[in-house]
Order: C-alpha cells, then sequence, then structure tokens
C-alpha cells in the first residue's frame, strides 16, 4: 500500500448506518477544504446496480463482478439512498471480492484526492482499520440503534417514503450485527481512533468536537512538518 504523502491530511471517519458521520464528513471537508468520499456510496451502488439486474446481493460472483466494473457514474444513481438498497449493500460489503475491487477505488482518492487538493475525509465502516490506517485522524462515530433508528425513520418518512420505527429499528439491529460479525473488515474503531457517541449531541456539537479532534491531530502534524 502506497502510504500517504508526508504534509497530506487524510481523516477517516467510521461508524454504524445512521450514527451523522456522513454529515460529519462533508462538514469537515468544507471547513478544511478537503476531498470527501462517502464509500458506503460504492457499496450502495453495486447493490443498486445487482438489484437492478435482478442479481441476488449474497452472490459473491456477481458482486465481484458488478465492483470490478464499477464507475464514478454510478455513484450518481438516483436510488441509492433507499433502504433496499442499503440492506442489499451490507450484504455485497461482507463479500471479500468486493471489498478487494474497491479498495484501490478508495485508496487511490485518499491519496491521490481529486481537484488539487490537500487531503480527503472518507467515511465507511474500516476506513481507519483497513482503507487508511496511516489517516492522520480517526473518528469513529456512533449512537445509540434506538437513536439511529429513530433518525433513519424520520428521514425516510422526510423523502415521502413509507416507514415503521419498530421495523427500521429491527433492520438495523440486524445490519449492525451483520456488520460486526463478517470475516472481512469486521466494523470496529481502530485502536488509535477517537470514539465520537452523538446519541445526546446535536449535529452542531457533534461537528465542534469533530474539527477539534482533526485540527489537533491533522493540523498540529502539518504544523510540525513545516518545520
Amino acid at each position: 500500500m502506497a502510504n500517504a504523502p508526508e504534509n497530506s491530511i487524510i481523516v477517516a471517519i467510521d461508524g454504524p448506518a445512521a450514527a451523522g458521520k456522513g454529515t460529519l464528513a462533508r462538514r469537515l471537508a468544507v471547513e478544511f477544504d478537503l476531498a470527501c468520499l462517502d464509500t458506503g456510496s460504492l457499496y450502495r451502488a453495486v447493490a443498486a446496480k445487482l438489484l437492478a439486474s435482478g442479481g441476488d446481493p449474497g452472490d459473491e460472483a456477481a458482486g465481484a463482478a458488478m465492483a470490478a466494473g464499477l464507475t464514478p457514474e454510478d455513484l450518481e444513481r438516483p436510488d441509492l439512498r433507499g433502504e433496499g438498497v442499503g440492506e442489499a449493500a451490507s450484504q455485497v460489503s461482507a463479500i471479500p471480492a468486493v471489498r478487494k475491487a474497491l479498495l484501490a477505488f478508495q485508496r487511490d482518492f485518499a491519496h491521490h484526492p481529486p481537484d488539487g487538493k490537500r487531503g480527503a475525509v472518507l467515511d465507511g465502516r474500516d476506513i481507519g482499520t483497513v482503507v487508511c490506517p496511516d489517516a492522520c485522524a480517526k473518528l469513529f462515530v456512533t449512537a445509540s440503534p434506538e437513536e439511529r433508528a429513530r433518525r433513519r425513520h424520520e428521514e425516510l418518512l422526510g423523502r415521502g417514503e413509507a416507514s415503521i420505527y419498530a421495523r427500521v429499528l429491527q433492520d438495523m439491529q440486524a445490519r449492525d450485527a451483520r456488520d460486526a460479525r463478517r470475516d472481512a473488515a469486521p466494523l470496529k474503531p481502530a485502536d488509535d481512533a477517537d470514539v465520537l457517541d452523538t446519541s445526546e449531541l446535536d449535529a452542531e456539537t457533534a461537528f465542534r468536537k469533530a474539527r477539534d479532534i482533526v485540527a489537533r491531530k491533522c493540523l498540529h502534524r502539518e504544523a510540525q512538518d513545516q518545520h
């Protein structure tokens, strides 16, 4: 694996669904002028293409083939945020061949960010542990299953989709268990990650805490590198 250039900033944000990591990643990218990649969209795109073709998200060969042929345009599909796609994405992300096919894409984005940016923020489930273990800041963003289910339930209702809280909670608990138990890059904090529990935090407070962590760990190192 190629290491990041010494003066680059790579921020790894991991955590379970609906913990708020995507919102934090986008805000941190704007705050520090970094590129941003929602790595979950890669797995959602593979899942969406599989479902659209009538395929089975548990089919290892089909999932690997879809992942190998993924294009940037696939990340703009309008059906990526559907709950069915999210469930299927959790299944395909447990396939080692899919993860291997998408790993190079993620690392290349982190170490060679687009648009001349000085670094990148990546959010997902194994960024700090597998994709970018050399990240200068690693955040593991979490919240209680009940709070995350409430957020996802309200998100679905806000998009005009039918949603039953109890079912969302059940699906989320099942997905958490599958993500934590899978053999390929199970969901867990990196040993050197800062854990940020957003259960009782509003979005602004969570952002300030995350911003301070990144500033302390990445900008301090950047200043040292310049001396």
